[in-house]
């Protein structure tokens, strides 16, 4: 039929009329092909204009010079849809003029990567403020990208990249988001309030929030990442150290974790205290200087958390305190999710791992009523926010076996705290308390089956460790 859009589209029936070459140029009008006649069709060809150099056939058809033939071959290869054109060919980019990395097309401007699309993206978004711990003159290339935000960001603006057209698809975005109907939640139950407030209580004195601290760093060190400052390392074992402490404190807090047996809360004191020491420092990160904070003010970067003992740990601890940034999490969820992470009945070697899952299900029940309570625009965010332990779980695998390395690497012995604390064993027979009742960094672990029993309150950890949390420098 002949379509309104100006193409001439044959049917099979139609097709192959000897000596009717198609109309020079498409037919208009409500008709269909189908209303005419080899005849009529012949009749109403006979009556169209010649192209120039077309001549009358004998037949009273036209025959098309060879400049016409060309122009109509040309024509029939433009409008006929089974003619079939060549594939075209890659597009090819220009390398990603930021990072010389291949790129994957124009991005805010210019070509980029992926990678340097997105670092731009989340850096206008976020109004990231980056440090140089340079000269600023850092050399920006698909090794070393990562290594300095603060030059990457300025190279992502010399080459051109548009701080207008990230704003701008940003409020493309917004307008393409469906509205959220609002449900509004039935009230907590009182006593998922009552302990909410008691994790939250917990876990607020036993962990300064970071607006508390008076913050102070250390100049001394290399500037770049070495395998093990001395001087960084005989301060963050100590600290650590004392945050081992406050970690066992807060377990002792949380409702129901000491009517466990004590077997089993050293179990689950092992296998969660790095987890929490991990959640806890990387809720101190700041962004906008790429450092994180210990519970004293004391203030490392990157470099410096490397060379304090981290190691190959660095990195990943640092990336996994940026995902928690859109989280937005406050004390009140990262105390609930810390106790969600220490009463898990997955761990092996639990005695009774019934009893620990029936003391977390009023803690999952507490962080989700929070959660959407808290963002009821967001349904999906508790599930996000719980879906970081598997996470943690990955980091502190990696982390267990850091604190095997270290042991090679320190210059005198690994503090007993944090080796019986942090690094795989056996059994929680490492954990028991020292002769005299206190966990100290030179006393060394009295694992004597002569010691007197512990009461379900006072597991055989913490014995001694009953001071109030001020008592014990954060």
């Amino acid at each position: 039929m002949m379509a309104s859009n100006g193409r001439s589209h044959h049917s099979a029936g139609h097709r192959g009329w000897p000596g009717l070459p198609y109309p020079p140029y498409p037919l208009y009008g409500s008709f269909g092909m189908e209303a005419f006649s080899t005849q009529s069709f012949h009749n109403f060809q006979q009556a169209l204009p010649l192209i120039p150099g077309q001549h009358p056939a004998a037949n009273g058809s036209s025959t098309p010079s060879p400049a016409a033939m060309e122009m109509q071959s040309t024509s029939s290869e433009e409008h006929s849809p089974s003619s079939a054109s060549p594939p075209l060919p890659p597009r090819i980019y220009k390398p990603c003029f930021v990072c010389q990395d291949k790129s994957s097309g124009y991005h805010y401007g210019v070509s980029s990567c992926e990678g340097c699309k997105g670092f731009f993206r989340r850096s206008i978004q976020k109004n990231m403020v980056y440090t140089c711990h340079r000269d600023k003159k850092c050399v920006v290339n698909k090794i070393t990208r990562n290594r300095c935000q603060y030059c990457r960001l300025q190279r992502c603006l010399e080459v051109g990249m548009s701080k207008e057209s990230v704003r701008n698809d940003r409020s493309k975005k917004k307008k393409d988001v469906p509205r959220v109907e609002l449900v509004e939640l039935p009230p907590a139950p009182p006593e998922l309030e009552d302990l909410t407030s008691r994790v939250c209580r917990a876990h607020q004195e036993t962990f300064p929030n970071l607006c508390q601290l008076g913050k102070y760093t250390m100049t001394n060190g290399s500037g770049q990442r070495v395998t093990l400052d001395a001087d960084l390392w005989d301060k963050f074992s100590d600290l650590s150290t004392k945050c081992i402490v406050r970690t066992v404190e807060f377990a002792k807090r949380i409702p129901g974790f000491s009517t466990l047996a004590i077997d089993d809360q050293i179990t689950l004191l092992k296998a969660a205290c790095l987890d929490i020491l991990i959640l806890r420092i990387c809720t101190r990160y700041t962004p906008e200087h790429d450092t994180m904070t210990f519970s004293d003010g004391l203030t490392l970067n990157r470099t410096q958390m490397h060379n304090a003992g981290f190691g190959p740990l660095t990195d990943l601890v640092f990336a996994f305190a940026s995902q928690l940034i859109p989280l937005g999490m406050d004390d009140t969820e990262a105390g609930l999710l810390s106790a969600i992470c220490l009463i898990t009945g997955d761990r092996p070697e639990l005695e009774d791992p019934s009893k620990v899952d029936r003391l977390q299900e009023p803690l999952l029940e507490a962080l989700k009523f929070y959660v959407r309570k808290r963002r009821p625009s967001k349904p999906h965010m508790f599930p996000k926010i719980l879906m970081k332990i598997t996470d943690l779980r990955g980091i502190s695998a990696k982390g267990s076996e850091r604190v095997i390395t270290l042991k090679m690497e320190i210059p005198g012995s690994m503090p007993p705290l944090i080796q019986e604390m942090l690094e795989n064993s056996d059994g929680p027979e490492a954990l028991t308390s020292t002769s005299g009742g206190s966990c100290t960094t030179t006393g060394q672990p009295n694992v004597s089956t002569t010691q007197p029993a512990a009461t379900a309150s006072q597991p055989a950890t913490t014995v001694g460790l009953e001071s109030s949390p001020t008592a014990v420098a954060p």
